[in-house]
Formats: C-alpha cells, sequence, structure tokens
C-alpha cells in the first residue's frame, strides 16, 4: 500500500482511538450507565393496586459509576433521593467488582490514550523498536479492546447476577421493600461497547495497511531475523 494511503489509515486509527479515550472518561463520571423503574412493592399490596392505580408506586432510578438518583413512589408522589458509592453503598454493593470497572475504565483511557499516540508516531515516523512498530499497533488495540470487554462483562454481571439496582433502591428502607420493575442500560454503557468495536476496527486497519498479525510468518521469512519483520 502506498505511504499516503498507510499515514491516512493510522491517522485515521489514531483519531478514534483518542475519541474513545474522551468517551470513556465522559462515560467514567456520568450517572447514565443504568436507567430504571423500581417498584414499591409493600405499598402496591397493602392497597392491592393493579392497573393504572400501579403506576402511583412505580418510581425511577438512574445511577452511574460513583453516584446516581433515585424517586421513590409509594403513592404519596415521587421524593427524589440522591446517593454515592463511595462510601455510602460499599457495604451492600459487590466492591470488588465495581473496583474492577473502574480500574478497567482507566486503563482503557490510558491504553486508547497510548494507542492514539503510537498511531500519529507510526503515520508521520518510523518505526524501529517492537512497540513504535505494527506489533506494538496490535498489541496497544487488543489491550484496549479486552479492557472495554472487561468492563462490559463485570458491570453487566454486578446488574443483573447481584440485582444491582434493588441494593440501591432498598439502601436505608426500613419499612417498604422495592423491586426492580424495569432496567435497562443507558449512554455510558453503550459507550464502552462502542469503544471496544473501534479498537477491534483499528486492528483491521492495520491489518489492511499490509502488515501481517503478530507472530505470523511468511513463506520466505526463513532467512529474515525478527528484528527485520517489523521494519516497514
Amino acid at each position: 500500500m502506498p505511504a499516503q494511503q498507510k499515514k491516512l489509515l493510522f491517522c485515521t486509527a489514531g483519531l478514534l482511538s483518542f475519541a474513545c479515550a474522551l468517551g470513556t472518561a465522559a462515560a467514567l463520571g456520568r450517572q447514565l450507565w443504568v436507567r430504571g423503574t423500581i417498584l414499591c412493592s409493600t405499598g402496591a399490596l397493602l392497597v392491592n393496586a393493579s392497573g393504572p392505580e400501579l403506576h402511583k408506586f412505580i418510581g425511577e432510578i438512574q445511577y452511574g459509576l460513583f453516584s446516581g438518583q433515585r424517586v421513590r413512589q409509594c403513592g404519596l408522589g415521587g421524593r427524589p433521593f440522591q446517593f454515592s458509592f463511595f462510601p455510602d453503598l460499599l457495604k451492600i454493593i459487590p466492591a470488588s467488582i465495581h473496583v474492577s470497572v473502574i480500574l478497567f475504565c482507566t486503563v482503557l483511557i490510558v491504553f486508547a490514550l497510548v494507542g492514539a499516540g503510537f498511531f500519529m508516531f507510526n503515520a508521520f515516523g518510523s518505526p524501529y523498536e517492537t512497540l513504535h512498530g505494527p506489533v506494538g499497533l496490535y498489541l496497544w488495540s487488543f489491550i484496549a479492546c479486552s479492557c472495554g470487554c472487561l468492563i462490559m462483562i463485570l458491570f453487566s454481571s454486578e446488574v443483573k447476577i447481584h440485582h444491582l439496582s434493588e441494593k440501591i433502591a432498598n439502601f436505608k428502607e426500613g419499612t417498604f421493600t422495592f423491586k426492580t420493575h424495569s432496567e435497562q442500560f443507558a449512554n455510558s454503557f453503550w459507550t464502552i461497547l462502542v469503544c471496544s468495536l473501534v479498537h477491534f476496527l483499528n486492528a483491521l486497519l492495520i491489518r489492511f495497511a499490509g502488515f501481517e498479525f503478530p507472530f505470523s510468518k511468511s513463506k520466505d521469512s526463513g532467512t529474515i531475523t525478527g528484528a527485520a519483520d517489523l521494519m516497514y
């Protein structure tokens, strides 16, 4: 592939990686990871609510990785409540999983920025070491994509398997019991999915630029040293 086309591909991949780093940083601090509704089951059972009456007992909840808010409805109107994961909810949530999600988000930001820098370096410079060459580009893209997948898996398990929304809804509730009525992942969660797909796309762009995948050997590579394979 001509050098100008390679530069264009690397610049595109670098800009995409940088955009993913910014998107992940924005998603990390927002309260738009999960949105849902919560049912005040105790209040609904007391008055035997059904049909349209049931809406008087359905509140709202949304939260991110650090904080969130809920509106409790128990037949007397909505009452908003702000909460924070640190330190308020640490005793009722799976803290190890939650901290791991935040950690992998940080790692994703770091490696997305590192990948963006090396993509730009390879676009306007000449790689002379493994970390500056195609193998390094595959490495940064793979690590960033893997972190994105781990974030989605861990956070999904925290929400669905450990019933995070119900634990938050019942926080400091002694009399009433709340059940999850509906819940869906919001914008920040899908931002992580898009970033993971972008880093996978970057790996395809490297391959499209004419570089073999790491550790693959061509038919004429018997007498070529490993250091020479990285040069282009």
